[in-house]
């Protein structure tokens, strides 16, 4: 059984970045994912909102970030993990391939966005079909847009949206939203929102990029078009499952301390897998440093700390 001193499941941002500062600390380091490393990042076109970044590829920075981390963290592996689990003071992470042990883990392992599943959302993901407001919201200036979904983020995201587009139109399956009220009030007050009620979205329709969405009467079944430059899908963001004896909230996201510790002393969790109220690569960036850091100080206060080789 192999023996580090940190073990990091995922190699997305969160990942990447908690190797770059675990390897910084002289800490053996293993990082694993059973994707290329990146993340998100890499089905993300164009990234404009990063620190230092002013314009950047998903791609390019997935590749700075991976490079940079290993520079000091050089142990990436593409395994698929399977569960966490404590064995005493130690840790052990089980993949298909092997079994390892660590003094701490930091799970880093993200989740994705609950999709449609319909005709045109894959092909044209990124050319108008976008699941980040936040992210993709100021390249729509002037144009028509809709956000899928009832929620308190879909609806606080239409009306963010407005800051941008010229008309934006909520579509949501029912005949009554289940966001908050007061962010109901705002967006029903909002001129530049309209709501298509008991409507769903049948299929995504373009070629180079989005030019509208075609939509299906619930109670009636009577389809129609609505003509429009982008989709902003909310209606939910799933963690990626991993077997382990945290505590997680309803939806499945990791309970942590200011530490980034989840309830099992020396399991770290940071990113998009953990409970919090904003999913963005700054965001992400910031848990993983936090978390590398105090899981550098829990090895130091157990006594975990293997001998720098």
């Amino acid at each position: 059984m192999e023996q580090y001193d940190v073990l990091i499941v995922g190699a997305g941002p969160a990942g990447l970045t908690a190797g770059l500062y675990c390897g910084r600390a002289r800490l053996k380091t293993l990082i694993l994912d059973e994707l290329t490393p990146g993340g998100t990042l890499l089905k993300t076109e164009k990234i404009e909102d990063y620190p230092g970044c002013e314009e950047v590829t998903g791609t390019e920075l997935a590749q700075r970030m991976e490079a940079q981390a290993r520079k000091f963290a050089k142990d990436i592996r593409l395994e698929s993990v399977s569960e966490v689990a404590s064995a005493g003071a130690w840790k052990t992470v089980t993949t298909e391939q092997a079994v390892y042990r660590a003094g701490a883990v930091i799970i880093t392992a993200g989740g994705w966005p609950k999709k449609l599943e319909v005709p045109g959302e894959e092909t044209l993901a990124g050319k108008g079909v976008s699941y980040c407001v936040l992210c993709d919201g100021p390249f729509f200036q002037g144009q028509a847009l809709a956000v899928v979904g009832g929620g308190t983020t879909a609806v606080e995201e239409a009306d963010f949206l407005t800051r941008y587009a010229s008309h934006v139109t909520i579509i949501h399956r029912r005949d009554a939203f289940r966001a908050h009220k007061i962010a109901q009030e705002r967006a029903l007050a909002n001129p530049k929102i309209e709501v298509r009620w008991n409507s769903v979205v049948t299929a995504i329709e373009g070629t180079e990029g989005v030019e509208g969405v075609r939509l299906r009467d619930v109670h009636t079944g009577k389809e129609s078009s609505l003509p429009l430059s982008g989709v902003f899908i909310a209606i939910g963001f799933i963690p990626r499952s991993i077997k382990d004896h945290a505590q997680h909230d309803a939806g499945g996201f990791f309970l942590t301390d200011e530490r980034m510790e989840t309830s099992v002393p020396g399991v770290f969790a940071a990113g998009d897998i953990r409970a919090q109220q904003v999913r963005q690569i700054t965001n992400a960036v910031g848990d993983a440093t936090i978390a590398a850091v105090m899981a550098e100080k829990y090895l130091e206060a157990h006594s975990l700390k293997m001998p720098w080789q």
